[in-house]
């Protein structure tokens, strides 16, 4: 058996190595390093894949908020709503830009935006939602969207970790997870279900007027060469990144498949013990398992952790600090925030190796060892 990998990149490349470096080669040739055919093509492709008007590549999902809600023409102090238990990135570009971040709890089944919660954080001051998908699983976008509506909030999705996945209205319609905000907003950071090779992201919208701000700020707030109308910065996805994303977007659904079955997997293996709790998998949505995260009930999950990694079995934990306690935001005095499911979760959740070139034998591995240190 091979050493064990949270994420296997290198065994995914080579499935897929001769049309990778066949579109490096390609860009190389043509020496069209920024923008170009490349990046223009994925636009379209991630469009028709996802379902919307418009798409705007840009360096990486960092960017890709920060620009989404400068596109807005928020104000500082403008408040926007997040949950806490999330990657910082989702609440560093809210900072950044001098908002305020308004922390809302999360499920303890699904780990997304609490809608109870949600709805007893608006203010008159509430300027944008950002609903984030995490590890693979929709946030309950149906209620959430018809508060957003209520108040006239945009809503900015935070797909980074579940493109591919799917959401279901109750009318039976189903869609895409990134295309149901004002916009969306992705990562192709290498690890992603839909990674590149570097770094890089999108942004996704299906209002016209938004698309054309967004394409402005990205570069550098011109529309025309030189003819600057709003600041803006620098963020461009270069053509390289593009190309192995054309390359892998087709096998995305696959990819997501493969997550999905070792994650099935996981969940037999770990059914019986009540100390192990698996991952919610919501009726009305498709988790694509971005992560495999678990709660581990009664047991000290900071000591599984050390002897997962004595046994060479790589585990992370996903978010042992979350943002409303962080050391960038104490000036919004969040830390005693009452948000007492993120602060058991930040406690109790552990992810396993989660990618697609899992094997029986490693799964069997990796779940035949939790077992035993869990006893």
């Amino acid at each position: 058996m091979q050493k064990l990998q949270m994420v296997d990149l290198k065994r995914q490349y080579e499935k897929i190595k001769p049309e990778v470096d066949k579109a490096i080669q390609s860009v190389i040739d043509s020496t069209a390093f920024i923008g170009g055919p490349q990046v223009n093509q994925l636009a379209a492709e991630l469009a028709t894949y996802v379902g919307v008007k418009h798409v705007i590549p840009c360096a990486n999902g960092t960017d890709a908020l920060q620009i989404a809600l400068m596109a807005l023409g928020l104000e500082p102090g403008d408040e926007v709503i997040t949950p806490s238990f999330t990657y910082m990135a989702t609440v560093e570009v809210v900072a950044l830009l001098k908002l305020t971040p308004v922390f809302v709890d999360v499920y303890p089944d699904s780990f997304t935006m609490d809608i109870d919660c949600l709805k007893k954080a608006i203010t008159p001051r509430t300027k944008a939602i950002i609903p984030v998908h995490l590890y693979g699983q929709s946030a309950d976008m149906e209620p959430l969207l018809a508060i957003a509506a209520q108040h006239g909030i945009p809503v900015v999705e935070d797909n980074a970790q579940a493109i591919g996945g799917t959401y279901t209205f109750s009318d039976g319609r189903t869609v895409r997870t990134g295309s149901m905000g004002q916009i969306s907003c992705t990562s192709f950071f290498p690890s992603k279900n839909l990674g590149c090779y570097g770094d890089g992201g999108a942004m996704f919208t299906n209002d016209d007027a938004l698309a054309e701000r967004l394409r402005m700020i990205a570069n550098h707030g011109q529309k025309t060469r030189y003819y600057h109308e709003m600041v803006g910065c620098n963020s461009r996805l270069d053509a390289m990144q593009a190309a192995v994303l054309r390359v892998k977007l087709p096998h995305l659904d696959s990819y997501c498949d493969a997550r999905r079955t070792a994650a099935d997997f996981y969940d037999k293996a770990f059914a019986n013990n009540p100390k192990i709790t698996t991952p919610f998998r919501a009726a009305n949505a498709r988790h694509v398992f971005h992560q495999y995260t678990l709660k581990l009930n009664g047991v000290n999950r900071d000591e599984v952790n050390q002897k997962l990694a004595d046994r060479d079995i790589p585990s992370m934990i996903y978010y042992p600090v979350p943002c409303h306690k962080q050391e960038m935001l104490k000036a919004y005095n969040t830390a005693n925030a009452d948000l007492p499911v993120t602060n058991m979760l930040q406690d109790c959740v552990i992810s396993l190796p989660m990618h697609t070139e899992l094997t029986n034998e490693e799964l069997t591995y990796i779940a035949n060892n939790l077992l035993e240190i869990v006893g």
